[in-house]
């Protein structure tokens, strides 16, 4: 018998490590994808004839591609050059109120000390080791194991470990919790931004998110020449192994033949048959219709209320002047709460939004190596953009409290922002279709959303999902580890099902080789 078929629409993050854990597996496997190149949401605009990157700026979680790698047979750094950065993000509230933060939690207690006195010191201490109990605690039991409940959660930590599984703090919100460890109001802000990595509000998300804490101080790197770089490596690596890429290919339909999955119909009504699909797009896209309206129920529906932030953001290649930019730096508002209460609650622009800068062309804090900085500006916004876009009045009011506080921090601009590369929720959800522009799939609010994620699996027969809104989470690792899942998902069930593939095997992922990991 010849290869079992899978085809993976989607060439995002999710997809490509799925598409070369089956590859390596003995699968046939097939990626379709409707823009011109691999990534998904991993992606550069081009601003006056240069890249510059418009998703993901990070990487974290290296471990995960290095085992994906050295599973196929690769190694990461021959593809990609890594640089380890050693200030993880610069910070500042106006002109004269600034903290970094460093890999090395000595130097950052230090510079807390000197920002906020030796009590705060103190209190980052005692949220480093919190942080780092409970990345310990889910690593192997949640991250990357497939999707589970309560229960199944209690009985992978272990039933005699209670105070384990209380200590993941599930019940707090992350703003409550952070309480605990600072009494300055600008460091709450700033660590609750963490809530934020997975698109979701400090005050409502759990404090379990105090991990991704630890994940930074594991490790930042820099992708020489952009983060697209490590989405082209990945291709590479899967189109060594046999993968096939279709570019320009958009899927319609998922075809279903007795009940389960058998073939992708992509547009012009061309049918590649399948004896298993992988869906790598936003976790909406199968329960809205996306997809053909029989795939439907392959997932729940799920309500635009329970979305993820989306994003207002301009790339641009300027002149800076003033504020010492370094590769990462936050701008923080004066009220935080009422940023996500004008985002969630209203559904519009905030009005004093905090701004990230990512200035690709700096490391450490060093002057640009170019004339100018090439610059991605992001402020968070409403995932409407399905049913509510943003109106130039509306954009251009945000440049102008955008350029107005960048001013009070210290940090002149030598371009307007009328000539950047404009992205708007509108035109995520067109990136993404179903999405409403939302950038992490659902929202991470409250104790029970992690499990509520959806999982490799579907309702459907051999069709699974992969990508940052599925199972474990968002983010660049998160979406890494959602498509070695829905591998080692389809492998099982194959191996239930009794089939034989010459080569395919039963398999999962490593974890004991990893030193320091999760959720970005």
């Amino acid at each position: 018998m010849g290869q079992e078929k899978v085809v993976i629409v989607g060439a995002g993050i999710g997809g490509l490590a799925c598409a070369i854990e089956l590859a390596r597996s003995g699968f046939q496997v097939t990626v379709v994808e409707r823009a011109a190149q691999a990534g998904g949401k991993m992606r550069e605009t081009g601003v006056g004839g240069v890249s510059v990157d418009a998703g993901p700026t990070v990487l974290t979680m290296r471990w995960v591609f290095d085992e994906i790698f050295e599973a196929a047979g690769a190694s990461l750094e021959a593809h990609i050059e890594l640089k380890p950065l050693d200030i993880l993000a610069r910070h500042a509230w106006n002109e004269a109120e600034r903290l970094d933060l460093f890999a090395d939690i000595p130097r950052t207690a230090e510079a807390i000390g000197a920002f906020a006195g030796p009590k705060e010191a103190a209190g980052y201490r005692a949220f480093c080791s919190e942080s780092r109990r409970i990345y310990e605690t889910l690593r192997d039991s949640f991250l990357t194991e497939q999707k589970t409940g309560p229960v199944g959660l209690a009985g992978k930590i272990g039933w005699g470990r209670a105070d384990a599984l209380l200590g993941i703090r599930p019940f707090d919100t992350l703003w409550r919790a952070l309480g605990d460890h600072f009494a300055d109001p600008r460091l709450r802000q700033l660590f609750g931004r963490y809530a934020t990595y997975c698109g979701s509000s400090p005050f409502a998300a759990p404090a379990t998110l105090m991990l991704i804490a630890h994940v930074e101080q594991a490790g930042v790197w820099a992708v020489a020449g952009g983060m697209q770089r490590l989405a082209e490596a990945m291709e590479a690596v899967a189109t060594s192994l046999g993968v096939a890429f279709v570019y320009g290919a958009h899927a319609e339909t998922i075809d279903l033949e007795r009940g389960r999955a058998g073939g992708v119909i992509l547009a012009g009504d061309e049918r590649l048959a399948a004896d298993w699909v992988v869906v790598n797009a936003d976790s909406a896209a199968l329960a809205s219709g996306a997809l053909g309206a029989a795939a439907r129920a392959a997932a729940p529906a799920q309500p635009a209320a329970g979305r993820s932030l989306s994003a207002l953001t301009w790339a641009l290649r300027t002149e800076t002047r003033g504020f010492p930019l370094a590769r990462h730096n936050v701008f923080f508002s004066a009220d935080y709460a009422a940023e996500f209460d004008d985002i969630l609650r209203r559904g519009r622009l905030p009005r004093g939004p905090t701004i990230y800068v990512c200035a690709q062309d700096r490391g450490d804090g060093e002057p640009g190596v170019a004339p100018a900085d090439r610059l991605l500006v992001l402020v968070n916004a409403p995932a409407n953009g399905d049913h509510a876009p943003l109106d130039e009045t509306e954009i251009r009011a945000c440049e102008t409290q955008v350029s107005a506080h960048l001013a009070r921090c210290g940090l002149a601009l030598g371009q307007p922002l009328e000539t950047a590369a404009i992205t708007s929720p509108t035109d995520f959800n067109a990136l993404f279709p179903a999405s409403g522009g939302a950038l992490y799939g659902p929202a991470t609010h409250g104790w029970a959303a992690a499990f509520k994620r959806p999982g490799a699996r579907t309702r459907i027969p051999r069709l699974y999902q992969a990508g940052g809104g599925a199972h474990p989470g968002a983010g660049v690792p998160m979406a890494a580890l959602s498509g070695r899942l829905a591998a080692q998902q389809l492998m099982r069930d194959r191996a239930l099902a009794g089939r034989s593939s010459r080569g395919a095997t039963p398999g999962g992922m490593s974890t004991h080789s990893a030193t320091t990991a999760s959720t970005a």
